[in-house]
């Protein structure tokens, strides 16, 4: 290797208290090839993970000079999970030199992790090297370091272009902001039928039997009292709700990100104090037995507030 062969090429580096000391001397041998390195140095494995993530997901294709990731944690798991949460971020997690060449080969990796507590400085360096070295597409220990087969070129010749529009608005026509979750993408421009015995309910179902749906509920509206044969879980994607489980005598507060299972039998009535999106699960198919009408339920909610 050429001491000048990577010199547009810019590493980010970091570990947790598990992986620093290797972090260090893989920074040194980066640098002893003269390849630019930004130490942030020591933090959390969460706070690690993210800042790399980050930095790398911001460089700019226009940019001159290629920016990667370096991670270090105890298992190099937990650091690679994070940096991913970012787009345009592939990180892997390698432990042999053997993963590396397939990360870059398959993947085009651009962010390299390693365990501090299982990685030998000797193998973390040969890693290393490889994952300098290899070029995307190239034969590697996956292909049995043979070319790959025409149908898998074709696979990685639109898997980078592919993999950069997840996340993304599969409806133009329907805003998602930028902190969605990928539940509400997938929602995203379906057909929501109205739900007959439940005024400003409206319902995709996704999966029958055990049952999954998105619900969607107008502010103000009520869920009268009901219980289902199935129990059922529920995440808030959006809005705010109230629910009584009357059968338990407990309330609950739902917002975004919460989650709720309420037993099979159990009878419970819902308010919706904002327009409302979630997830429910059925243990099996969708069912619902009334308990009492609208208008009773509405007289009893004004009682309890």
């Amino acid at each position: 290797m050429s001491p000048n062969s990577h010199h547009r090429l810019k590493f980010v580096a970091g570990a947790d208290a598990f992986g620093c000391a290797l972090k260090d001397t893989l920074v040194s041998h980066l640098r002893s090839l003269d390849i630019e390195v930004e130490d942030l140095g020591t933090d959390n494995h969460y706070s690690t993970g993210e800042k790399i993530g980050l930095i790398v997901s911001s460089a700019t294709d226009s940019s001159e000079t290629e920016i990667r990731g370096l991670v270090a944690c105890g298992t190099g798991v937990g650091v690679s999970i994070f940096a991913n949460k970012f787009p345009g971020v592939y990180a892997a997690t390698c432990l042999t030199p053997s993963d590396a060449v397939n990360a870059r080969s398959i993947n085009n990796c651009n962010v390299i992790a390693f365990s501090g507590m299982s990685s030998s400085p000797e193998t973390a360096i040969e890693t290393l090297d490889n994952f300098l070295n290899t070029p995307f597409k190239s034969p590697c220990p996956a292909s049995d370091s043979k070319p790959w087969p025409d149908n898998i070129q074709s696979f990685l010749d639109k898997s980078i272009s592919e993999m950069s529009k997840i996340g993304t608005n599969p409806n133009p026509n329907t805003p998602i902001s930028s902190n969605s979750c990928s539940i509400c993408n997938l929602a995203a421009g379906r057909e929501f039928s109205p739900v007959e015995i439940m005024p400003g309910a409206f319902m995709k179902i996704v999966r029958e039997s055990p049952t999954s749906a998105v619900v969607r509920f107008t502010a103000g509206s009520i869920e009268p009292a009901h219980h289902h044969t199935h129990g059922h879980d529920v995440v808030v994607m959006k809005g705010r709700k109230i629910v009584w489980n009357l059968s338990k005598s407990e309330r609950f507060e739902l917002s975004v990100g919460d989650f709720l299972f309420t037993a099979a039998g159990d009878v419970h009535r819902v308010k919706y104090v904002e327009d409302t999106e979630f997830f429910i699960r059925w243990d099996g198919d969708w069912d619902i037995q009334l308990d009492e009408d609208l208008a009773t339920a509405a007289a009893n909610m004004e009682k309890e507030a």
